[in-house]
């Protein structure tokens, strides 16, 4: 069963005005491919569209207006505006049941590493291969209680049972590293002899100003 079901309207009018009357009139220019089939131009209704599109590798069902087909769909690119944030186009991979395809599956770091640590999360995503109508949403990586010097590399992510590793297993997601200290009681020092430093300067011009007045 899909995640989200889409309504498609076909597009016949192209290009970047076709697209703006597009988009003011709610919706968000696609196109549809896959399977050894022509692509497919169409519009998806704009704010269900952006709610489906929220969850990483959501499976899409795209019905078209009639009823007549439906297809089951992956978000393959999605173009969005980098001011306004909004969806430009999205480009819709066909799936089958059953199939196998490679996805990038985000990686979320849970949990409180040991005090006095510092933890750095080095890859966002891991490539997977998985079944097209079974991607996982995310992968959940616990630091919790590791100390400094451990990390995490892709081979030590659980992953869900059919799902295989495609990202090299040595790469490394998470490290765990000693927490920095600043050296407050030297910032203290260097700041007060800065301080004296300024007064001497201002009380030896003071004593020139003087003398030059009594001259």
């Amino acid at each position: 069963m899909a995640d989200f079901k889409l309504i498609a309207e076909p597009r016949d009018e192209f290009g970047k005005g076709a697209a703006r009357r597009i988009r003011r009139a709610g919706r968000i220019p696609a196109v549809v491919y896959g399977h050894g089939g022509d692509p497919v131009h169409i519009s998806l209704e704009g704010h269900a569209t952006m709610m489906a599109l929220k969850h990483a590798n959501a499976l899409l069902e795209i019905e078209s207006t009639d009823g007549a087909k439906n297809v089951l769909a992956i978000a393959r690119d999605v173009q969005i505006e980098p001011v306004r944030r909004e969806i430009e186009h999205v480009d819709l991979i066909i799936v089958k049941r059953g199939e196998k395809i490679e996805v990038d599956v985000p990686v979320h770091v849970v949990g409180d590493a040991a005090p006095g640590t510092m933890v750095s999360q080095v890859e966002s995503t891991l490539a997977v291969l998985a079944d097209a109508t079974k991607l996982p949403e995310l992968f959940e990586v616990s630091v919790e209680g590791r100390p400094a010097g451990e990390h995490i590399l892709a081979e030590q992510v659980e992953l869900p049972a059919g799902v295989e590793l495609v990202a090299d297993p040595e790469l490394l997601v998470v490290n765990i590293s000693e927490e920095l200290e600043m050296d407050t009681e030297s910032d203290a020092d260097e700041t007060t002899e800065d301080e004296a430093a300024d007064e001497e300067s201002t009380d030896e011009a003071a004593s020139e100003d003087e003398a030059s007045e009594e001259e």
